[in-house]
């Protein structure tokens, strides 16, 4: 993955992130597959106006997967957060 995609998909991430922490108090867990999607969609466009990909599609499917992935990891952790220490 291009280094500027990543970027690309970092800000409006943080920017999303900023607007909807600023205007929200709390969005359910289950809307958050939504926002992840949108901050895809919205890097997708980001990245095929400013040329770093070619392709929309192929723009449109790097960043839903990233910002896919990144909300899972972000969710594993958050879990195994919560988890109580056991020991075998």
């Amino acid at each position: 993955m291009p280094t500027k995609v990543i970027i690309i998909i970092m800000l409006v991430t943080y920017v999303l992130g900023a607007i909807t922490k600023a205007f929200v108090v709390k969005i359910p867990n289950r809307f958050i597959p939504f926002q992840n999607c949108l901050i895809g969609l919205i890097s997708a466009i980001f990245c095929t106006v400013l040329k770093l990909e070619p392709n929309f599609g192929e723009s449109l499917v790097l960043c839903l997967m990233a910002t896919m992935s990144a909300g899972g990891t972000a969710e594993l952790i958050k879990t195994l957060k919560n988890q109580p220490n056991v020991t075998n």
